[in-house]
């Protein structure tokens, strides 16, 4: 008799076991969903959609009924350099930002097979733009961002909300001594002219663009370069960065008119630039100034990736900026 009683307790210790496990398996569950619903629009997620039969992806965060801010890259990167970025500001908007073609996760046609110049990255921008429905717009420029997205601006200004730039250059005074053997490729396009340029697509040439100018280096992520080098040396891609090396000049003619929608539509516009950087430098954040009247401008002791040693504060700014200007402008 002891011996079933005791055959008996552990068969109700079992089912009790077993029916404890359901209901944490029954709350795991609720919460799983709780946290779905919840994380659903600020959850950065991955995405691609086809433009003129080239597929580009991109990273799409927060709800679709907010202002909505494109995050426009730079070079030699992608939409990766926001990944940090989207997070921090997903919560108050609607943030979306695009890969190039030959960059990062979008397609890579051959240079014979698409027109690498920046008229042509602007015009799928803007094709992914209206694919999406982005009626209205602040714009996130850096770098090779700046001459797309200025591109927009100027063929639809009552599109944009605000401008935000970060080491994106439409000024003269911001081409200095790196671009010395840019212009001489420029001026004469031959393979001796190009070899001086392979550096910038190397596997140092791309970890300094990161590192130099950086308060410490320990904060930057060698992530960035592995990611960037992933598309870098594809096959076929090399030739494709020397395209819009070439193709670079054609920007600055574009600087004129540039300034010219600056001055006729004074879009609120927010300057955090890294100071120490050599590729676009502070002298090029300056002139802003004389055309811009509502602008916030700040100057950052950091480098050309400013977002990987002072993201927070660039997002700090941005929230500040756009919760006072996005609401005068709507």
């Amino acid at each position: 008799m002891m011996k079933t009683s005791i055959i008996f307790s552990k068969a109700l210790l079992v089912v009790a076991l077993v029916a404890t496990g359901f209901t944490h398996a029954a709350n795991q569950s609720t919460l799983a969903t709780d946290q779905h619903v919840e994380v659903a629009t600020t959850q950065t997620l991955h995405k691609t959609i086809n433009i003129d039969g080239v597929e580009i992806f991109y990273r799409e965060s927060g709800p679709v009924n907010a202002p909505v801010i494109l995050l426009l890259h730079g070079f030699p990167t992608s939409s990766h350099m926001f990944r940090n970025l989207m997070p921090a500001l997903s919560d108050r908007f609607h943030v979306v930002a695009p890969d190039y073609p030959g960059f990062g996760n979008s397609a890579q046609p051959g240079v014979d097979e698409f027109d690498y110049t920046f008229d042509n990255l602007a015009n799928i921008t803007q094709k992914f733009v209206d694919k999406l429905g982005l009626k209205r717009y602040s714009l996130y420029l850096m770098d090779y961002g700046a001459p797309v997205g200025f591109r927009l601006a100027v063929k639809h200004p009552e599109r944009i909300d605000s401008l935000i730039v970060q080491n994106g250059n439409a000024y003269v005074e911001g081409l200095r001594e790196f671009w010395d053997p840019i212009r001489k490729y420029w001026k004469d396009r031959t393979p001796e002219n190009a070899q001086p340029l392979a550096g910038f697509i190397a596997p140092d040439g791309v970890k300094w663009q990161y590192t130099h100018g950086v308060r410490n280096e320990a904060a930057i992520s060698p992530d960035n370069w592995n990611v960037d080098l992933r598309h870098l040396t594809r096959e076929g891609n090399p030739d494709i960065q020397l395209a819009l090396f070439y193709d670079y000049q054609s920007n600055v003619p574009h600087y004129p008119a540039w300034q010219a929608y600056f001055r006729k539509h004074q879009p609120p516009t927010l300057i955090v630039w890294g100071k120490n950087d050599y590729i676009f430098p502070a002298e090029g954040a300056h002139p802003y100034k004389r055309d811009l009247k509502n602008l916030e401008f700040h100057l950052l002791d950091t480098g050309h990736f400013a977002l990987e040693e002072d993201g927070q504060v660039i997002a700090n700014a941005i929230r500040r900026f756009l919760n006072q200007q996005v609401a005068l402008v709507r």
